[in-house]
């Protein structure tokens, strides 16, 4: 008994809806890989940066690509009295947060953040961790600037504009905390250096480990895999048995 012969035939609807899908899948895959470039090419920026030479930061400093990930130093005061909570961040597996404190810079009205590590959370979220910090005297401070990522994802600032002090935020607002302070903050953060005093938990990284480059490309292989497995089922999925004749020379 001869096997039953079939043709590829597509129909016009069936097409264009998997025409759509692939590309869409292979647009997921390439944007992938490109996230995966982004992040190495972060990740040798914050390789190569700090052996660089420290810059003094000032209230003309503006906000330049090219000074992330550099070292550099500021004079001024901490304002004890006035510091914000950068919430949901973890450390080994615990929640917390960042400590954010304002460092008036001095014979200026500008100041900027200094994040001084990490801190675990309390029992609840009204049980605010203490923030002790020196206060008298104008000091130099040293560290790592980095700039603070949009957060498509906030989860809204009714906390950052409630009373009282400390103040949790879900990502930072310069215009909003500017105003707060009543000062002129620098568009930056300043990751305070592990060997100064009055820090917390302080293990800087541009990006945490499970999210390298290398978790986008495996992403990226998920979408170009299921775009693969599109194109087999559909071409199986519109074979038709093919007319009387049809593979007649």
């Amino acid at each position: 008994m001869r096997p039953e012969r079939r043709a590829f035939r597509p129909g016009l609807w069936p097409s264009l809806i998997v025409a759509v899908l692939l590309v869409l899948l292979v647009g997921l895959g390439f944007w992938q890989l490109d996230r995966a470039e982004q992040k190495r090419a972060l990740l040798e920026e914050y390789e190569h940066r700090p052996q660089q030479a420290a810059v003094r930061l000032d209230a003309a400093v503006r906000l330049e690509p090219e000074l992330r990930y550099r070292q550099a130093w500021v004079r001024g005061r901490y304002d004890p009295a006035h510091q914000f909570l950068l919430d949901n961040r973890v450390h080994q597996g615990r929640a917390g947060y960042q400590v954010l404190t304002p460092l008036r810079l001095a014979h200026t009205d500008a100041a900027v953040l200094v994040n001084r590590g990490w801190v675990p959370q309390g029992r609840t979220r009204a049980d605010l961790p203490p923030l002790p910090v020196q206060s008298e005297g104008v000091i130099t401070v040293e560290g790592m600037i980095d700039y603070p990522p949009e957060d498509p994802f906030s989860l809204g600032e009714g906390e950052a504009r409630a009373p009282g002090w400390p103040k949790v935020l879900q990502q930072i607002d310069f215009e909003l905390q500017s105003r707060q302070l009543d000062a002129r903050l620098l568009p930056l953060i300043l990751l305070l250096d592990p060997a100064q005093s009055d820090g917390f938990v302080r293990q800087w990284a541009p990006i945490p480990e499970r999210f390298g480059p290398a978790r986008h490309v495996g992403y990226a292989v998920q979408w170009f895999a299921l775009a693969l497995a599109l194109v087999i089922l559909f071409y199986w999925a519109v074979r038709r048995p093919a007319e009387d004749g049809a593979d007649r020379e």
